[in-house]
């Protein structure tokens, strides 16, 4: 064991006990920051326009602040894009993270001074806590890979603009620097395809023992390297690799054919971050859920997602949620976004401690027949039936087909990139159909009803999406499928695409 790895294990148990309080203590240091928000951005454009001086509970907060979205926002951060200080937080945000909205174009995020060493500490936090459970600290020894996008950076207003994942490749630590690939002139390509052939020659001859990024494009990643060093597994080419890393998407979809092409059931990591914020990592190997962050400047609320497009939805803090019920995530941050509604979807799966699943999107669903069907329920159905049968998904997406041919019921159809397709399909379908049938009365009252029909699926090529994403000017870096969709533009995208080869 190297020096780096010895000295991470005394650190890991002072920063397990760190976490302890977060774990015990979770409902006041949300109080605690709520004030603390409140008070430090009293003064501000948007503290001054919603009264933060007369906020002295919750409740006064709530009255005061409504659920917002990017678009709500959009007039104060335009404020701040170009240049005016003290709008939403005391100052000039030190970045802006730019995204790409699927409803809203480009977006601007702010990051603060104040939250930025918070998206670095949860990361850190995470790799220690797994020090701390398993014991094994030697990738610290090793070379370290993420895989993320460009840390080259623009400057609006004098604000230094750019994804998020290159912004905080700035902030790696010192002690992790000289281990960390690619180099800094890979990580600035900015075509995805050059970007992967680039990262796998500087990698091939190393020493890799930690990878990190998102599951779709570090799996191109290991393809392309297999495919460069004579088709051998990923622990024949680095037999010290033992630590994956992951966050953005459900791991699970990915995880028998990352695990094929390792050679082995590596262990992993998973995180959640988002430009507006480090949210909850995975504490315990052996426990289910991620552990929120309750002490690191953000103050959440949650909304029941069947209330969502509700006039008045219910809003409640962390103090009042119950377990395994979905909630839309809105989020309070000490880079100053107030009541913004985040988009995504979670499920608490313990109280003590505060433990989340990501269960989809609060737009990504399907409920065009009145279903109300989410992503944890797909992504389960599909992978039950598929880890039963041996059947390898690459990648899929699933939308409502209203529109069937003459004498049809509609139904949800599915598109599916196999890596090892079912023997044969059209019963594969509807064991798939079945499990869904069981994880949503809604869709099972609908099948029975014949109102629908059960889910069609449509096999694609291998490569189709990947291709597609390419087609559309979004392959690689944070770049996504959406796994649902409650129209056709995506599955009329891809239906043209192939049509078109």
């Amino acid at each position: 064991m190297g020096l780096k790895a010895a000295l991470s294990k005394p650190f890991a148990a002072l920063v397990n006990r760190s976490l302890n309080k977060l774990r015990n203590n979770a409902v006041e240091l949300q109080q605690k920051t709520l004030r603390h928000l409140v008070s430090s951005a009293k003064d501000t454009a948007f503290g001054k326009s919603h009264f933060f001086n007369d906020i002295n509970t919750y409740e006064d907060f709530k009255k005061n602040v409504p659920v917002y979205d990017y678009e709500d926002l959009r007039p104060y951060i335009a404020r701040v894009t170009q240049g005016e200080e003290n709008v939403l937080w005391p100052g000039k945000p030190a970045y802006l993270a730019k995204t790409s909205g699927t409803t809203s174009g480009v977006k601007y995020i702010p990051i603060s001074k104040e939250s930025m060493p918070e998206h670095i500490k949860a990361a850190r936090n995470a790799l220690l806590s797994y020090i701390y459970e398993t014991g094994n600290a030697d990738f610290v020894d090793g070379k370290l890979i993420f895989l993320q996008g460009s840390p080259v950076l623009d400057v609006k207003a004098g604000i230094s603009t750019g994804r998020l994942s290159g912004i905080v490749a700035h902030h790696v630590p010192a002690y992790l620097q000289k281990n960390r690939l690619p180099s800094y002139e890979v990580n600035c390509i900015d075509d995805w395809e050059q970007k992967v052939d680039a990262i796998v020659a500087e990698t091939k001859n190393e020493d890799m023992r930690l990878i990190s990024g998102i599951p779709p494009w570090c799996q191109m990643y290991f393809d392309k390297l297999s495919e460069t060093c004579g088709g051998k597994k990923i622990k024949d080419i680095f037999p010290n690799f033992k630590l994956y890393v992951h966050g953005g998407v459900n791991f699970e979809p990915y995880r028998a054919r990352m695990e094929e092409s390792i050679g082995f059931a590596i262990d992993s990591i998973e995180t959640y971050p988002a430009s507006e914020g480090f949210i909850a990592f995975q504490d315990r190997q052996k426990e289910k859920g991620l552990l929120l962050m309750v002490d690191s400047g953000i103050f959440y609320e949650f909304i029941p997602t069947d209330e969502f497009f509700n006039e008045e939805p219910s809003r409640i803090s962390l103090k009042d949620i119950e377990l395994d019920k979905n909630y839309a995530l809105i989020l309070n941050t000490s880079a100053g976004l107030w009541g913004y509604s985040l988009g995504d979807t979670v499920k608490f799966v313990s109280k003590n401690p505060y433990k989340i699943v990501v269960t989809g999107r609060i737009k990504h669903y399907i409920s065009a027949f009145g279903e109300h069907v989410i992503g944890e329920e797909v992504e389960h159905a599909l992978m039950s039936v598929a880890n039963e049968q041996g059947v390898d998904v690459i990648e899929f997406t699933v939308a409502p087909q209203v529109n069937p041919a003459k004498g049809e019921l509609p139904y949800h159809e599915w598109f599916i990139e196999f890596g090892t397709a079912p023997a044969d399909l059209k019963a594969f379908a509807l064991q798939v159909d079945k499990a869904l049938q069981k994880k949503n009365i809604y869709y099972f009252d609908l099948i029975e009803g014949n109102i629908l029909q059960p889910l069609v699926i449509q096999s694609l090529k291998k490569d189709t999406f990947i291709n597609y994403m390419r087609s559309q000017g979004k392959l690689g870096g944070q770049n996504k499928v959406p796994r649902l969709s409650n129209d056709r533009k995506i599955a009329d995208g891809l239906e043209q695409y192939i049509n078109n080869q």
